[in-house]
């Protein structure tokens, strides 16, 4: 897996000029200690490149750009003109620097270090399968408690959140669609497929949209990642199998993955968030970081191209209605710090160690302007000993499991969190990846209470419904006598839960 949030990492507050009012093309230059890559990637011999080209929204300056484009031996895969966003492919070594002199452009950069392939996420740990001694033992202990899914017993997380007592209620809309920007989702699971809106999946790799049928699925059974994501949010109370934290709702699949290496490249991405704001999503899911830097530096050109053409996206989708949701990180991280070593940099080719200011670098897109960001708990409602925090940073927690520390009285003592895998099955994952889609499923119940709930409007009764928990006396998880991260706050609000754990009972009461 490349970097999926439950695999890994962040999120972290935005300064203000990363307003939603203003684009990032308009931000001066930030100071921080980005390496500038750009030269140090391209190669005389002219590798085919991905770049994003930022400009004005008016007609007349894109079409202005189009040709200055072409003149830099460019050509346009994909044009997002209501934001300003082109994609690009060139084999010119220079034209990033040679685009980025042109009228109307506000940013540009290439959105990988290494050459187009012909033809992230985060967990934390691989997968562990469902056995089928570990299932006969759930399903008997499900079978104890009525109106209870079969495996629905090895759902702490759940119960941690009321969302089994919240079903009895209202189990969510039909009308709200949460789309899973991941890996694909497979569809055909007996736990997904009543609630499935094929109208408004795709897949978006390379930064155009395809719509065929089954072109949002996985590539194969080991891009578990989405459909484990799409499962937490809306798997049905059928008598199949687990439950969602919104069993009643709509789910999407937005398949972003590339299919070489299934890296999440930016100009993917923005076509997610476009495509969901364009078939009337109403909350996207996303559970990973843009490929290929973890930070996104300011001063480095290419790397302030990519956040500017991400947030673009992504404020398109808040304007059009659509509630962001991301996963936090899971490198224990604060991302309220002063510095940060980024060791995992560029993930698309060869990683080089730096050393970051979060406030001046940017994990993409939990990092943007209005976008949820997510930190995960275990069953103790104690913070995952992987999980990103940081104050100002973190909105809300959710569960995301610890297999580590955190041990639930389950059948199956599975600290991690239950769901759906592909060609039917069933699996334990946990990471920042699997504490989003609990915030999403919850948010998405109080969209289907509060019909009218505009974004903002919708996270902020997500803060507000959320149990306040304050910061633990002390963090010293493997017992060595060293606090294994420092806790910032009160218990209104702080570094490792934000407003609170998300609370589904009370999204419906």
């Amino acid at each position: 897996m490349s970097h999926l949030r439950s695999r890994r990492r962040l999120a972290l507050a935005v300064p203000v000029v990363l307003s939603l009012t203003a684009s990032l093309g308009f931000l001066p230059a930030a100071a921080s200690a980005a390496p500038q890559a750009e030269s140090a990637v391209r190669t005389a011999d002219g590798p085919k490149l991905a770049y994003v080209v930022n400009t004005k929204v008016d007609r007349h300056t894109i079409a202005s750009v189009k040709k200055a484009i072409g003149k830099a031996d460019g050509s346009v895969v994909a044009a997002y003109e209501r934001i300003g966003v082109l994609v690009v492919h060139s084999s010119n070594p220079d034209f990033a620097t040679t685009i980025r002199e042109a009228r109307g452009v506000q940013s540009a950069g290439a959105t990988r270090t290494t050459p187009l392939a012909p033809a992230g996420t985060k967990e934390e740990g691989a997968v562990e399968y469902l056995t089928a001694a570990q299932a006969k033992r759930t399903e008997a202990a499900s079978a104890t408690t009525p109106e209870s899914e079969p495996l629905e017993a090895d759902q702490w997380d759940l119960r941690a959140i009321g969302a089994d007592q919240a079903a009895r209620i209202n189990p969510g809309s039909r009308k709200v669609t949460v789309a899973v920007i991941d890996t694909g989702v497979d569809d055909t699971h007996p736990d997904i497929a009543p609630n499935f809106s094929a109208s408004q999946s795709a897949n978006c790799a390379g930064g155009k949209p395809d719509t065929s049928e089954g072109a949002w699925r996985p590539y194969t059974a080991e891009d578990y990642h989405g459909t484990h994501v799409a499962g937490e949010i809306a798997a049905a109370r059928n008598g199949v199998g687990v439950a969602g934290v919104a069993p009643g709702v709509k789910v999407s699949s937005i398949n972003v993955t590339d299919r070489a290496n299934g890296l999440f490249y930016p100009e993917s991405v923005v076509c997610a968030f476009v495509f969901a704001a364009d078939h009337g999503v109403e909350i996207t899911n996303n559970s990973y970081y843009v490929d290929p830097w973890l930070y996104n530096c300011m001063d480095d050109p290419d790397q302030r191209a990519i956040v500017d053409a991400v947030n673009r996206a992504q404020l398109y989708a808040q304007k059009k209605g659509t509630l962001n949701v991301a996963a936090a990180g899971n490198s224990n991280h604060d991302l309220d710090s002063d510095a940060i070593v980024d060791d995992s940099s560029p993930d698309d080719s060869t990683p080089v160690e730096r050393t970051i200011d979060p406030h001046e670098c940017f994990d993409v897109p939990n990092q943007l302007p209005g976008v949820v960001t997510v930190s995960s708990t275990g069953v103790d409602n104690v913070k995952s000993y992987f999980s990103t925090y940081g104050k100002g940073v973190v909105d809300v927690a959710a569960p995301g499991g610890d297999g580590r520390y955190q041990i639930p009285d389950t059948p199956s003592k599975n600290g991690r969190i239950l769901s759906t895998l592909p060609n039917g099955t069933w699996g334990f994952l946990q990471g920042t990846s699997m504490a989003s889609p609990h915030a999403s499923g919850v948010a998405a119940l109080l969209k289907s209470t509060h019909p009218w709930a505009s974004p903002a409007q919708l996270q902020a009764l997500l803060k507000a419904q959320a149990d306040k928990t304050a910061c633990p006396a002390s963090y010293d998880q493997d017992g060595d006598g060293t606090q294994d991260a420092v806790c910032k706050g009160g218990k209104r609000v702080n570094g490792f839960y934000g407003h609170g754990i998300v609370n589904a009972l009370r999204a419906v009461e």
